[in-house]
Protein backbone atom coordinates (compact mmCIF):
# COMPACT_ATOMS: atom_id res chain seq x y z
CA UNK A 1 0.00 0.00 0.00
CA UNK A 2 1.62 3.05 -0.81
CA UNK A 3 -1.57 5.66 -0.19
CA UNK A 4 -3.71 5.94 2.98
CA UNK A 5 -7.28 6.34 2.03
CA UNK A 6 -9.29 8.21 5.25
CA UNK A 7 -12.48 8.36 4.79
CA UNK A 8 -15.12 10.90 6.79
CA UNK A 9 -19.16 10.74 6.38
CA UNK A 10 -21.52 12.71 7.90
CA UNK A 11 -23.73 11.16 10.62
CA UNK A 12 -27.80 11.15 8.69
CA UNK A 13 -29.72 14.34 10.12
CA UNK A 14 -32.26 11.40 11.41
CA UNK A 15 -29.63 9.58 12.81
CA UNK A 16 -28.41 13.08 14.63
CA UNK A 17 -31.43 12.76 16.78
CA UNK A 18 -30.97 10.09 18.06
CA UNK A 19 -29.90 9.21 21.91
CA UNK A 20 -28.17 6.83 24.18
CA UNK A 21 -27.27 3.37 22.95
CA UNK A 22 -29.25 3.59 19.47
CA UNK A 23 -27.03 6.57 18.47
CA UNK A 24 -23.89 4.62 19.18
CA UNK A 25 -25.02 2.18 17.34
CA UNK A 26 -25.90 4.10 14.39
CA UNK A 27 -22.42 5.84 14.72
CA UNK A 28 -20.77 2.54 14.42
CA UNK A 29 -22.81 1.36 11.53
CA UNK A 30 -21.96 4.55 9.82
CA UNK A 31 -17.95 4.60 10.58
CA UNK A 32 -17.98 0.62 9.07
CA UNK A 33 -19.47 2.23 5.71
CA UNK A 34 -16.57 5.06 5.72
CA UNK A 35 -14.15 1.54 6.18
CA UNK A 36 -15.86 -0.02 3.60
CA UNK A 37 -15.12 2.99 1.23
CA UNK A 38 -11.48 3.22 2.68
CA UNK A 39 -11.11 -0.55 1.82
CA UNK A 40 -12.38 -0.11 -1.50
CA UNK A 41 -10.52 2.94 -2.28
CA UNK A 42 -7.36 1.28 -1.11
CA UNK A 43 -8.42 -2.08 -3.57
CA UNK A 44 -8.77 -4.26 0.03
CA UNK A 45 -11.47 -6.69 0.15
CA UNK A 46 -12.59 -6.03 4.23
CA UNK A 47 -13.13 -8.81 5.90
CA UNK A 48 -14.13 -9.46 9.26
CA UNK A 49 -13.90 -6.64 11.87
CA UNK A 50 -13.05 -8.35 15.36
CA UNK A 51 -11.62 -6.91 18.19
CA UNK A 52 -9.63 -8.03 20.96
CA UNK A 53 -10.43 -8.47 25.08
CA UNK A 54 -9.39 -4.63 25.39
CA UNK A 55 -11.50 -3.74 22.23
CA UNK A 56 -9.10 -3.17 20.21
CA UNK A 57 -9.60 -3.83 16.35
CA UNK A 58 -7.68 -6.92 15.08
CA UNK A 59 -6.42 -7.45 11.69
CA UNK A 60 -8.35 -8.73 8.71
CA UNK A 61 -5.98 -10.97 6.35
CA UNK A 62 -2.94 -8.82 7.06
CA UNK A 63 -4.71 -4.84 7.24
CA UNK A 64 -5.16 -2.62 10.07
CA UNK A 65 -8.48 -0.51 10.42
CA UNK A 66 -9.53 2.15 12.27
CA UNK A 67 -12.59 3.96 13.48
CA UNK A 68 -14.10 7.06 15.15
CA UNK A 69 -17.19 8.41 15.15
CA UNK A 70 -19.09 11.37 17.22
CA UNK A 71 -22.23 12.95 16.93
CA UNK A 72 -22.04 14.88 13.01
CA UNK A 73 -19.58 13.07 11.67
CA UNK A 74 -17.48 9.32 11.65
CA UNK A 75 -14.31 8.55 10.41
CA UNK A 76 -12.66 5.28 9.33
CA UNK A 77 -8.84 3.87 7.82
CA UNK A 78 -7.38 0.34 6.61
CA UNK A 79 -3.62 0.16 6.22
CA UNK A 80 -1.29 -2.73 5.49
CA UNK A 81 0.80 -1.35 9.19
CA UNK A 82 -0.90 -0.40 12.31
CA UNK A 83 -3.13 2.63 11.84
CA UNK A 84 -5.07 4.71 14.07
CA UNK A 85 -8.16 7.49 13.31
CA UNK A 86 -9.28 9.95 15.63
CA UNK A 87 -12.09 12.74 14.81
CA UNK A 88 -13.11 15.38 17.41
CA UNK A 89 -15.64 18.58 17.44
CA UNK A 90 -13.90 21.57 18.57
CA UNK A 91 -15.51 23.13 21.38
CA UNK A 92 -14.98 24.31 24.39
CA UNK A 93 -14.82 21.92 27.64
CA UNK A 94 -14.04 22.51 31.21
CA UNK A 95 -10.21 24.42 31.88
CA UNK A 96 -8.70 21.33 33.32
CA UNK A 97 -8.59 19.38 31.01
CA UNK A 98 -5.78 22.11 29.14
CA UNK A 99 -3.64 20.52 32.08
CA UNK A 100 -5.02 16.74 31.76
CA UNK A 101 -4.01 16.35 27.24
CA UNK A 102 -0.58 18.30 27.65
CA UNK A 103 1.42 19.21 30.00
CA UNK A 104 3.49 22.90 30.15
CA UNK A 105 6.07 21.77 28.01
CA UNK A 106 3.97 20.24 25.11
CA UNK A 107 1.74 23.29 25.62
CA UNK A 108 5.37 25.57 24.79
CA UNK A 109 5.57 24.08 21.56
CA UNK A 110 2.28 25.29 20.24
CA UNK A 111 1.48 29.41 19.10
CA UNK A 112 -1.69 29.19 20.71
CA UNK A 113 -3.11 27.43 24.05
CA UNK A 114 -6.64 27.44 22.56
CA UNK A 115 -9.16 24.73 21.83
CA UNK A 116 -8.64 24.43 18.45
CA UNK A 117 -4.88 23.06 19.40
CA UNK A 118 -6.05 20.85 22.56
CA UNK A 119 -8.27 18.94 20.17
CA UNK A 120 -5.51 18.71 17.72
CA UNK A 121 -3.43 17.27 20.67
CA UNK A 122 -6.05 15.02 21.90
CA UNK A 123 -7.02 13.13 18.56
CA UNK A 124 -3.25 12.87 17.88
CA UNK A 125 -2.70 10.82 21.25
CA UNK A 126 -5.81 8.71 20.67
CA UNK A 127 -5.20 7.86 17.21
CA UNK A 128 -2.10 6.50 18.24
CA UNK A 129 -3.02 4.81 20.90
CA UNK A 130 -5.88 3.50 18.77
CA UNK A 131 -2.75 2.41 16.54
CA UNK A 132 -0.89 0.76 19.37
CA UNK A 133 -4.47 -1.05 20.59
CA UNK A 134 -3.65 0.46 24.12
CA UNK A 135 -6.80 2.64 24.53
CA UNK A 136 -6.88 6.09 26.38
CA UNK A 137 -5.57 4.49 29.99
CA UNK A 138 -1.82 5.53 28.88
CA UNK A 139 -2.68 8.76 27.12
CA UNK A 140 -0.20 10.66 29.81
CA UNK A 141 2.37 8.45 28.08
CA UNK A 142 1.73 9.61 25.02
CA UNK A 143 3.55 13.20 24.44
CA UNK A 144 3.33 15.80 21.73
CA UNK A 145 7.21 15.25 20.61
CA UNK A 146 7.21 18.11 18.36
CA UNK A 147 4.80 20.31 15.94
CA UNK A 148 6.24 20.45 12.05
CA UNK A 149 3.48 22.63 10.95
CA UNK A 150 -0.57 23.03 11.30
CA UNK A 151 -1.15 19.78 9.18
CA UNK A 152 1.28 18.12 10.83
CA UNK A 153 3.30 17.12 14.04
CA UNK A 154 4.90 14.10 15.75
CA UNK A 155 3.79 12.26 18.74
CA UNK A 156 6.34 10.25 21.19
CA UNK A 157 4.93 7.69 22.95
CA UNK A 158 7.34 4.66 24.81
CA UNK A 159 10.45 5.21 22.01
CA UNK A 160 8.79 5.16 18.90
CA UNK A 161 7.87 8.88 17.08
CA UNK A 162 4.05 8.68 15.32
CA UNK A 163 3.94 11.30 12.12
CA UNK A 164 0.66 12.54 12.32
CA UNK A 165 -1.59 14.39 9.66
CA UNK A 166 -4.55 16.38 10.47
CA UNK A 167 -7.60 17.39 8.63
CA UNK A 168 -9.65 20.21 9.85
CA UNK A 169 -13.34 20.90 8.85
CA UNK A 170 -16.64 22.44 9.85
CA UNK A 171 -15.53 22.98 12.92
CA UNK A 172 -13.78 19.72 13.78
CA UNK A 173 -10.62 17.98 13.54
CA UNK A 174 -9.51 14.22 12.58
CA UNK A 175 -5.46 13.09 13.15
CA UNK A 176 -4.41 10.08 11.58
CA UNK A 177 -0.79 8.25 11.94
CA UNK A 178 0.61 7.23 9.15
CA UNK A 179 3.90 6.48 7.05
CA UNK A 180 2.75 6.82 4.06
CA UNK A 181 1.13 9.60 1.94
CA UNK A 182 -2.42 10.49 2.77
CA UNK A 183 -5.43 11.21 0.39
CA UNK A 184 -8.61 12.14 2.32
CA UNK A 185 -12.39 11.72 1.49
CA UNK A 186 -14.21 14.02 2.88
CA UNK A 187 -18.46 13.87 2.68
CA UNK A 188 -19.99 16.77 4.17
CA UNK A 189 -23.63 16.60 3.07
Amino acid sequence: MTLLHPVILPISLKDRHLKGREAVLAQRRRAREALALSCAASGIAMGVLNKDGVDAPLPFAGNYWSLSHKCRYVAAVVSSSPVGIDIEEIRPRADDLMAYIADEQEWALAARRDWKTFFRYWTAKEAVLKAVGIGLRHLKQARIDRIIDGDNLIVRYESRLWPIRHLNFQDHVVSLTHDIDVCWSLTTG
